[in-house]
């Protein structure tokens, strides 16, 4: 064998080894971010009005997730949260539980058991129905106040939202607020108080109840998401984040395809962020995906020129089709084709190499 044989033969050997130690490579830290009612035709709306291009587009994998509950061919958002929260299917409505009421773990909580740090940043209350899934266990997502109470329970590093009056104005009298601080949280009511803070528990109650939808929120969703990255990258063991754009599902319930754009391109903006942090990081993986579709919205025609799309609604709820899923960094290969949206639990667990 001739010399240049030989160094062809060795470079490409390299090469695989390369390929393979890189497709192996696990992540520390891990951004879940959830786009309430977010399908295919919300994201294309997104996409064509901004000049038909999203920062979604940089995810280097995709897939579908399968949205069904236990109990229903179309999930509700506490069933579809608990899902990708919690790796079981079930009955719609229940929040962080099984189908008999058996509490089940979150991939949240078990982060924290591993002494990861954790966080949830959300365009809604911390109570609703998706944030929710992550740190509580209750029969029903309406269960505001028994949901605060369990934000007492966890030992969560970072929550960004509204609905703050579930944690004062309480049918049990209880000021929820005082017991965080006695818990070592600094309490933030402002967007500016949030991000003062650079270290430590956070507890950032923004808004009485739901959070404004866009423009009047401003850059809430983006500029809390990086106050609660700045915090909980502080932590050399990695952190855990789940991250909901929770206002296209209310946009589409109200068929109102102006404002799921907004919403759209408001999640996208902390998309953009978030992966311009994971990757200068190189440890972080992010998915990207949705608990169900919300509207049954088609585009049947628009101007990719003008940036217009015209949109036909078919539901007032949500539809039971499939969602996609994007990811990217270390681990992101493990992200394709279709599956469930139980799996996603199981698989953050094992690539962050905790149980």
């Amino acid at each position: 064998m001739n010399l240049q044989k030989k160094s062809i033969i060795l470079i490409s050997a390299f090469l695989i080894v390369l390929a393979l130690n890189l497709k192996a490579k696990k992540p520390q830290n891990v951004i879940f971010m959830i786009g309430d009612g977010m399908g295919l035709s919300q994201i294309y709306a997104g996409m064509v009005a901004n000049g038909n291009k999203l920062n979604l587009e940089r995810c280097t994998y995709s897939g579908f997730s399968k949205t069904y509950s236990a109990n229903n061919f179309t999930t509700d958002s506490g069933a579809g949260g608990t899902a990708l929260a919690c790796g079981v299917k079930t009955n719609n409505y229940m929040i962080g539980v099984t189908p008999d009421s058996v509490a089940a773990e979150s991939i949240l909580e078990v982060a924290e058991k591993n002494n990861l740090a954790t966080g949830i940043v959300v365009a809604c209350a911390v109570t609703h129905a998706t944030p929710a899934s992550f740190i509580a266990h209750q029969p029903n997502r309406n269960m505001n106040e028994e949901i605060a109470l369990d934000f007492l329970k966890t030992d969560v590093d970072v929550f960004i939202g509204g609905g703050k009056k579930y944690f004062v104005e309480r049918a049990d009298n209880q000021n929820l607020i005082e017991k965080l601080k006695q818990k070592n949280y600094n309490v933030a009511f402002t967007l500016d108080e949030v991000k003062a803070v650079t270290s430590g528990k956070l507890a950032g109650l923004l808004y009485e109840d739901q959070s404004p939808n866009m423009p009047e929120r401003g850059n809430m969703l983006t500029e809390g998401t990086m106050a609660a990255i700045d915090i909980l990258d502080n932590n050399k063991k990695g952190f855990f984040l789940m991250i909901e754009g929770s206002q296209i599902d209310w946009a589409c319930h109200d068929n109102n395809a102006e404002q799921t754009v907004k919403e759209m391109l408001d999640f996208d903006k902390t998309i953009g962020k978030v992966l311009d942090f994971a990757e200068k990081d190189g440890n972080t993986l992010v998915i990207i995906t949705a608990d169900h579709e919300t509207g049954g919205m088609t585009i049947p025609t628009g101007d990719i020129v003008k940036g217009e799309i015209n949109a036909i609604y078919t539901t007032k709820g949500h539809s039971g089709t499939p969602v996609p899923v994007f990811a990217f960094g270390p681990g992101s290969q493990n992200f394709t084709g279709f599956m469930q949206n139980t799996s996603f639990k199981n698989k953050i667990a094992k690539l962050l190499k905790i149980n």
